[in-house]
């Protein structure tokens, strides 16, 4: 405490001395000055702190948990045959043992993998699975911006890259993660129209992991991947884009139809052009008919009829 007042001390008299000196130089160095100092006085803020803070990690237990503590390894090595079952303990390579001796962590850094030693009576610890974790987004019932309901789930996959943070920051780290996920999705979601949700779920994706990463990095949790599994449409929805793509395709066959007899009829025409410069080309093209119904229908009999006949015909009626 006494070295708390000092240091504040200290910071006071320092920015005191700097505003007296500071009077005497023009505006722009007045402000620099203070720029300066309000820059010392952070770094000997931190500095104090760390100072405070590893005067209170000397202190530790304190007297009366130094005691216990002592007592504690006395009656192990009195009891060191059977104690020694107690105080040898294994955790496996994915994974960490966090120790509490007195409810306090021990040495802020977690244990493993392999054999520690632990203190009976006086320590206790958490083991935390180092593995990646993948758990599903249970199907959210979510309003779209423009207005459509849709439902949507998804997967996510995540680690603990902080055993330290996970036990003592945050009660269920896993459950937190999860109960976190599904608002993350109902709020990413609620901001893209069903275009944006449909085409762009790589998008939406990193969205979602950028988000759960920077809330879940206090828990010592990174969150490694978030994928979105299904998109769920109401059932008029499905008909109306059905009938609505079913439309377009239809226009589109139509308009290639047309193109088609268009490109026919513009050949047609060529073609009689070409046969009603030589009269004898159009007995040969019917002749060139006839030898190819004859090859694929032998059955059928054609008798060819004088072009003539047929004019004096309409000619008499």
């Amino acid at each position: 405490m006494n070295l708390r007042l000092s240091l504040g001390c200290c910071q006071l008299s320092e920015l005191f001395l700097a505003s007296k000196a500071s009077l005497r130089f023009p505006t722009s160095a007045l402000a620099a000055g203070m720029v300066n100092q309000l820059k010392i006085a952070d770094a000997r803020s931190e500095s104090s702190k760390s100072i405070i803070q590893d005067e209170e990690d000397k202190a530790g237990l304190g007297r009366c948990g130094w005691i216990l503590f002592l007592i504690s390894v006395l009656f192990t090595l009195a009891t060191f045959p059977i104690s020694i079952f107690m105080c040898i303990k294994i955790v496996k390579e994915y994974e960490r043992a966090v120790i509490f001796r007195l409810g306090r962590i021990v040495d802020r850094k977690p244990k493993g993998p392999g054999i520690f030693i632990v203190v009976p009576f006086t320590d206790t610890f958490v083991k935390v699975d180092m593995r990646t974790i993948s758990f599903d987004i249970p199907p959210q019932e979510i309003l779209t911006k423009d207005s459509v309901t849709v439902s949507v789930d998804g997967v996510v996959y995540f680690r603990v890259s902080c055993p330290i943070s996970s036990v003592a920051n945050v009660s269920n780290a896993n459950s937190s993660t999860r109960l976190l996920a599904q608002t993350t999705l109902r709020n990413v979601l609620g901001t893209k129209n069903l275009s944006e949700l449909l085409s762009d779920r790589q998008g939406i994706s990193l969205s979602m992991q950028e988000s759960l990463d920077e809330a879940t990095d206090p828990w010592g949790i990174k969150v490694e991947r978030v994928e979105i599994k299904d998109v769920k449409l109401p059932h008029q929805l499905q008909r109306a884009m059905a009938a609505e793509a079913e439309a377009t395709r239809e226009a589109r066959a139509k308009v290639i139809a047309a193109e088609g007899e268009m490109n026919a009829s513009r050949a047609l025409k060529e073609a009689s052009l070409v046969i009603a410069e030589s009269p004898s080309g159009l007995q040969l093209r019917y002749l060139q008919t006839l030898t190819s119904i004859a090859a694929e229908k032998n059955s059928t009999i054609i008798f060819p009829l004088p072009m003539d006949m047929m004019q004096q015909f309409a000619r008499k009626n």
